[in-house]
């Protein structure tokens, strides 16, 4: 039976109905509100637990898979090795942005003692989080034992360990290659099956965490929820925007006319909010427009909409530095540094995933990783539908500038490529 509403709109409703019944017992009641949330908390706390024990097998089975079809696009010619490097490279400059902004702009933020203490209430949350030293970091990268990197969850180790086996796994003979990476795919297919499950009851488990700090931290909350929409729009438009000037000093082509033809593609991003459904507009304007050659276009494109999302890496550093935020826990740099490096890593593997199960498969890892508490994410599940515009709009624009800075400078008035290019 199909339900009349969207998962979506189904998560918002709950989101909405438990903010209005928890500001109405803080307000009205408060010792009930108390009460209310002791019988919630744990309810949502079973919901993520459900989705915690998928993310150690999922992230490891997508990391390599992520290193397989890297792999296989960069076998591809020169071009498409260009290709990967660059987005290699603008991903990483944008999860260091993003650590270094995010931080910044939630600093600026009035900070609520009530959010914070509901929020522990909901978790057992540290309250300090120890940076680790520079010894300890660079010999932690590398786990002694996987299996008990996975068994802690240890995000970094673990991903580690995934891109060894993965680039391993690209040297053995290939019909043996085929069916060991069947079977990754398999546990990955399996994984988001269960994800999914969870995910199909995600109004009861976002009903509860949001009833339970809502009850107990009042309309800090919505606050806060606010102030996350607000800092993760900020992020996507102003990595958006330093993607013109990298644009023309890369390739020579003046802001106006860039910015002129692309518009097009970004609008069918906004009112889509698919990359993928915006690839015939991407494709129009990088041939018609911006006259890159036809065949360039139709390589580094598809490629770009299978491994480059620019504003995931963007996502999974801002959501971490909310929590922190919220939590009140100061994160060091050695530990955005890890952040950084995984984020990375992990949105090269993820970009296939549906949206809901992205959001909470990806994020975990990071925010685990930094050990912070994953409490929050069911409430920045039910809001992300609103960034997500912004973010679409930002992997759009980066998938096309991608492409032209892969062509670089226009060798023919026309953008023509030389007749000897390596398509």
């Amino acid at each position: 039976m199909k339900l009349p509403f969207s998962a979506t709109t189904r998560v918002l409703v709950a989101l909405t109905a438990a903010a209005i019944i928890g500001l109405l017992l803080a307000w009205l009641a408060p010792e009930t509100g108390t009460r209310v949330a002791a019988v919630a908390q744990p309810i949502g706390k079973l919901w993520l637990n459900a989705l915690q024990m998928t993310v150690v097998p999922l992230v490891g089975t997508l990391v390599v898979l992520g290193v397989s079809t890297a792999r296989d696009a960069a076998a591809s010619g020169r071009i498409a090795r260009r290709a990967i490097i660059i987005f290699l490279v603008v991903l990483t400059c944008a999860a260091t942005f993003a650590a270094i902004a995010a931080p910044a702009f939630l600093s600026l933020m009035p900070h609520s003692p009530e959010l914070t203490d509901a929020l522990k209430g909901a978790a057992s949350a540290p309250s300090d989080v120890v940076p680790p030293k520079a010894a300890e970091w660079l010999t932690g990268i590398i786990p002694s034992n996987a299996i008990a990197a996975a068994a802690a969850s240890a995000m970094l180790p673990l991903v580690v360990f995934s891109l060894f086996f993965g680039f391993a796994l690209t040297k053995i003979e290939a019909h043996r290659h085929e069916r060991l990476l069947e079977l990754v795919q398999a546990i990955a297919d399996v994984m988001i099956i269960i994800v999914r499950w969870v995910l199909a009851v995600a109004p009861i488990g976002v009903f509860a965490l949001v009833l339970a700090v809502t009850a107990q931290a009042g309309v800090a909350t919505l606050r806060a929820l606010g102030i996350y929409i607000a800092m993760l729009c900020v992020l996507y438009l102003v990595a958006t925007a330093m993607l013109y000037p990298v644009v023309r000093i890369w390739t020579g082509r003046s802001l106006a006319s860039f910015a002129s033809a692309i518009f097009p593609a970004q609008a069918v991003a906004m009112s889509t909010q698919s990359s993928l459904a915006s690839l015939p507009a991407m494709i129009e304007v990088s041939d018609r427009k911006l006259r890159i050659p036809l065949p360039m276009v139709s390589l580094v494109l598809p490629m770009a909409v299978s491994l480059f999302r620019l504003t995931s890496p963007i996502q999974y550093i801002g959501v971490a530095a909310f929590v922190a935020w919220a939590y009140g826990i100061d994160v060091g740099a050695m530990q955005w540094a890890t952040a950084v490096l995984l984020a990375v890593v992990i949105s090269l593997g993820s970009v296939g995933l549906p949206g809901q199960v992205s959001f909470m498969a990806t994020n975990m890892p990071v925010t685990q990783a930094l050990g912070l508490p994953i409490e929050p994410l069911g409430l920045l599940l039910a809001v992300d539908t609103i960034p997500d515009v912004f973010a679409t709009l930002g992997n759009v624009t980066a998938d096309v500038s991608a492409t032209a800075m892969v062509e670089g400078r226009p060798a023919h008035p026309h953008g023509l490529a030389p007749a000897n290019d390596d398509v």
